[in-house]
């Protein structure tokens, strides 16, 4: 992995940086970061202000490690609470100007110490740690999460009742959906598919797969994008897990294909499906971890609302080629570049720095204890009554994430006590609520 730019660096990058964002129009650049709830926070200022951020950063406190969804703040052993500061650093490679909010520019910032040092809390940088791991042993990954949300109008209803997967309801919100589609090309994103989900006033964007923690900025991006449209628009759009108690919540799935010398691993191999040797250990290290990753990629208590059987969000600790009720569902896709796994129990209340990160710090693991691949599931898992069930708790799921010793490794000692911290503060918070209580707080949050 290259080492980072220096300041002075940064600084020659931002000067030219400068020049072209004036010369489009842009006045202001916001920068965000994404805390271990899973809210993105953010900091702008002036475009002229650009040099001087990239080469010194902007404020802010060490305490956003623990903050809750809610805004309040826990702690964790290595927190100082209301003391200290850190410096944000915004990625010019990442800058772009944001199509639906003219005159302003978007970046993702890593977090380092006021003396130029990495925090060892920040979330971007444990994923770039994590993918330089795999590229120690000649791999690389491509990734991509795609990004479900639901339209509603200015009193929470669904901005469409039309039918699930629609026509009806492309045609209701086509204006809508393509100024989402406009803006998202107009930022160098190359959108896959674009098209109505289950849920009522449900849709899902699916981008190109990229380098692990360029999906996971541009995860953050399309969130962010399709927020801006619908507000330009008169509406309003939630990422939340649950909607409504019972029924079919958004997801977050990640879609992930282990590469050597430019060759698929999941494609052409003596494997079940095709699968080579490593790509099955890899993803045997996911699933013999999957417990603990819940609380990174399915973190909120809300998570478990949609983590039922019968909905498709991957509530069982198994594999299987095409298998939607399987958390883990391999794609042999129809050329060698398009196979890939997905993980389908995880939404958009996770880091997705945390999450790709977390699983690829697990698959890493299997690949270097040569974990063999469980037997596929074929079928319904529930309907089979012998297949694992992943944690059906948020507290489940903390308990497993505070014993994993390849996550507390793999994380450092001061980010992981920070997502635990959150993790349990957030089970506190919502301690003797019912679900319906527990999706009105959320919904508005994601």
């Amino acid at each position: 992995m290259n080492s980072a730019p220096s300041r002075a660096e940064r600084a020659a990058q931002a000067r030219l940086v400068t020049a072209r964002l004036t010369g489009e129009g842009v006045d202001g650049v916001a920068t965000s970061w994404v805390d271990n709830s899973g809210i993105s926070r953010v900091k702008t200022f002036p475009v002229r202000q650009l040099e001087h951020a990239a080469e010194w950063g902007l404020g802010a406190a060490p305490s956003f490690d623990v903050f809750l969804l809610d805004d309040s703040i826990t702690s964790s052993p290595f927190s100082q609470g209301p003391v200290g500061d850190l410096r944000l650093i915004p990625d010019l490679d990442r800058l772009v100007p944001l199509a639906a909010q003219p005159g302003w520019a978007w970046a993702p910032a890593d977090r380092y110490a006021q003396d130029g040092t990495p925090h060892p809390g920040c979330q971007r940088r444990f994923a770039r740690r994590t993918v330089a791991a795999a590229a120690r042993r000649g791999l690389t990954v491509q990734a991509g999460i795609e990004v479900e949300w639901v339209v509603t109008d200015a009193t929470g209803a669904p901005a469409t009742t039309a039918p699930a997967y629609g026509l009806h309801r492309f045609a209701d919100l086509s204006d809508y959906l393509r100024d989402v589609l406009r803006a998202m090309t107009d930022q160098q994103l190359t959108v896959l598919q674009l098209h109505p989900e289950y849920a009522p006033g449900q849709f899902e964007v699916s981008v190109a797969p990229e380098d692990p923690v360029g999906a996971a900025d541009t995860t953050v991006l399309v969130r962010h994008t399709v927020r801006a449209v619908s507000a330009r628009h008169g509406l309003r759009s939630t990422f939340a897990p649950a909607l409504t108690p019972g029924g079919v919540g958004n997801g977050g799935h990640l879609h992930l294909s282990l590469w050597r010398d430019g060759h698929n691993l999941g494609h052409g191999g003596p494997g079940p499906h095709g699968l080579h040797p490593e790509a099955e250990q890899f993803l045997a290290g996911t699933l013999e971890h999957l417990p603990a990753l819940l609380a990174l990629g399915a973190p909120s208590v809300a998570s478990h609302l949609r983590l039922q059987p019968g909905r498709w969000s991957g509530p069982f600790r198994c594999w299987g080629l095409e298998n939607r009720e399987a958390a883990l569902r391999l794609i042999k896709g129809s050329t060698a570049g398009q196979a890939n796994a997905e993980l389908k129990c995880f939404d958009a209340t996770a880091n997705p720095y945390l999450m790709i990160g977390g699983v690829l710090a697990a698959g890493l693991d299997g690949l270097d204890s040569g974990r063999p691949l469980p037997d596929e599931v074929n079928g319904d898992p529930a309907a089979l009554g012998t297949v694992e069930r992943l944690p059906a708790s948020p507290a489940e799921a903390a308990a497993a994430f505070e014993s994993s010793v390849l996550l507390r490794e793999a994380l450092g000692a001061s980010l992981h006590a920070a997502v635990l911290a959150v993790r349990q503060a957030e089970i506190e918070l919502f301690a003797g609520s019912a679900p319906e209580q527990i999706v009105a707080a959320t919904v508005g949050r994601y």
